[in-house]
């Protein structure tokens, strides 16, 4: 598993970093995002999965949310 954390990083751009991620990665592995609350949790899983990738699981951590997507 590899873990992304973009926690601060203002929407759009932790969308774009977090598919820039996905891409560079071999199929079916597994990606762990760490997300802001807010506009971030609430943006970032909708527009991957318009892009085609599957959402895994969205689990709330102390002050963000955690968001595992297959590469």
């Amino acid at each position: 598993m590899i873990q992304l954390d973009l926690r601060g990083t203002p929407c759009p751009i932790n969308f774009v970093r977090t598919k820039m991620k996905l891409e560079q990665m071999d199929a079916g592995e597994l990606l762990e995002v760490w997300l802001d609350a807010g506009e971030p949790i609430e943006q970032v899983p909708d527009s991957l999965k318009m892009a085609g990738y599957t959402i895994d699981n969205i689990t709330p951590s102390q002050d963000y949310f955690i968001l595992q997507v297959h590469s």
